[in-house]
């Protein structure tokens, strides 16, 4: 099935959400923005100022990009395990919403597509610091809004593979500590991938983020991202395929 299938029925349940999020908007946005602006500033500006400039950039221009995309990350992650696990085994809400004519596959959808909402708030919220702070040059740099959604698609539909395994919230740490946390180091966020041994490297450039970052930086720096349709396509292959498998799963665990 498409991940728009039954012409958008997904979408009351991402309009549900919306709502609910809507009340605390503010604090919401805030914090997704504390955290990755700390680091940035932080790292950017401290460690920036021992180190030379990376692809003709001053570090913490270099460090904004990969700073977007981890947030990105983090956002939609966030979202599709610990919300949409609230709403699917605490609160009941999943419950309630399939004693309706929607299916399961317009409530999976409508999370997979909200929780790519809220990462394009994180993701968008930090653009435009970074566009204040004067580290994005031209018009190029509004493309990466769309980068950001599709970054936030993937892994979103990535962590609901992992919602739908869940027994509980502590299975979640393993997904970050075995896989988020690993994939931010090599994927090209801190510093080049070039840097790390060949296969290392070679590893983190067919991962989600780097994929998103092969994206970003790019444009943020006024250029035109090399093998822009590569990185693309593998953004969506991923969040098709993943949708597909949480799908599956999660229709196992709740209706067998």
């Amino acid at each position: 099935m498409s991940l728009a299938s039954h012409s958008f029925r997904w979408f009351p349940v991402w309009q549900r959400n919306f709502l609910v999020w809507r009340k605390l908007a503010l604090p919401s946005i805030l914090g997704n923005l504390a955290d990755p602006l700390i680091y940035m500033l932080g790292l950017g500006y401290g460690l920036g100022a021992l180190l030379p400039t990376l692809d003709g950039q001053p570090y913490v221009a270099f460090l904004a990009a990969g700073t977007v995309c981890a947030s990105t990350m983090n956002a939609a992650t966030f979202e599709a395990l610990y919300s949409s696990f609230s709403r699917m085994h605490v609160q009941k809400t999943w419950d309630a919403i399939l004693n309706t004519p929607l299916g399961l596959t317009d409530v999976v959808a409508g999370e997979l597509f909200w929780a790519a909402t809220k990462s394009l708030f994180s993701g968008a919220a930090i653009l435009v610091v970074i566009s204040v702070m004067g580290l994005s040059h031209g018009p190029l740099a509004l493309w990466a809004l769309p980068a950001i959604v599709l970054t936030g698609l993937a892994f979103a539909a990535l962590g609901l593979i992992w919602n739908a395994l869940a027994p509980s919230y502590d299975f979640f740490m393993y997904y970050f500590t075995l896989f988020i946390t690993p994939m931010t180091l090599i994927s090209g966020v801190f510093f080049p991938t070039d840097q790390l041994p060949s296969w290392l490297a070679l590893i983190g450039g067919w991962l989600p983020l780097a994929q998103g970052v092969a994206l970003v930086r790019p444009l943020l720096a006024g250029q035109v991202p090399p093998n822009a349709l590569i990185h693309i396509m593998a953004l969506l292959l991923t969040s098709v395929v993943a949708f597909a498998i949480a799908l599956h799963l999660t229709r196992r665990r709740l209706l067998k």
